[in-house]
């Protein structure tokens, strides 16, 4: 049986394994949760009740949360691109980049979209001040990581990589990185050029009028 993947389109998460499956070309049944698909919307509440995407099937199992769904097909469905390097110490160190990309990008950025989504203005003020002082101090932070690297945790794209991609892209929608970042703004389009990011971004055009926001006439 094919692997099933349930998500959407224009989530930051759902593109995240997106990546990691296209990287490796692996086989899959992509679910769609956008409305015009009830009946995807319908087989995953009744997996996965807690309302939250990705969702991985593999036949009799249901793999949730997108690092753990990466983690799973790397030990079910490897292929040429390793997302977790061998080494103990180096896995560790990629885990901790996957964490801090979800936590320090990913999290600030979605704080400022559900402010937008209250439609209170002083609600939505106080997301964005709060996102963009988080934001500055990731970016700031993982600007002079990556000095001298072409990928998060060095010369390998990883697991790392999978997370910065949609993370950096909404949230450089969100507050732009500023010039004076230039290793991390050389990084973001570099993802944006990699053809497993650029498919999924591509997939998700449709949905741009969905970003609260305002989606930017750019990437």
């Amino acid at each position: 049986m094919a692997l099933l993947l349930y998500g959407h389109p224009f989530s930051s998460y759902t593109q995240k394994v997106l990546v990691a499956l296209y990287e490796n070309a692996t086989p899959h049944e992509f679910r769609s949760l956008a409305p015009e698909y009830p009946q995807h919307g319908a087989e995953w509440l009744q997996r996965w009740p807690l309302r939250t995407f990705p969702l991985l099937v593999d036949g009799g199992r249901d793999v949730v949360e997108a690092s753990i769904i990466i983690e799973y097909l790397q030990l079910t469905a490897p292929g040429p691109v390793r997302l977790l390097p061998a080494d103990p110490m180096a896995a560790l160190d990629v885990r901790f980049l996957d964490r801090f990309f979800d936590l320090h990008v990913m999290a600030p950025m979605q704080e400022a979209v559900a402010g937008a989504l209250t439609r209170d203005a002083d609600k939505q003020r106080e997301a964005m001040a709060c996102a963009v002082e988080k934001l500055d101090r990731a970016y700031a932070w993982i600007d002079g990581h990556l000095a001298g690297r072409e990928w998060a945790a060095g010369d390998a794209f990883t697991l790392a990589d999978c997370a910065a991609a949609p993370a950096l892209f909404y949230a450089d929608w969100t507050h732009p990185i500023a010039e004076r970042h230039a290793a991390l703004r050389t990084y973001r389009a570099r993802l944006l050029a990699r053809p497993s990011f650029a498919r999924a971004v591509d997939e998700a055009r449709p949905y741009r009028e969905l970003f609260p926001l305002g989606a930017p006439d750019r990437d």
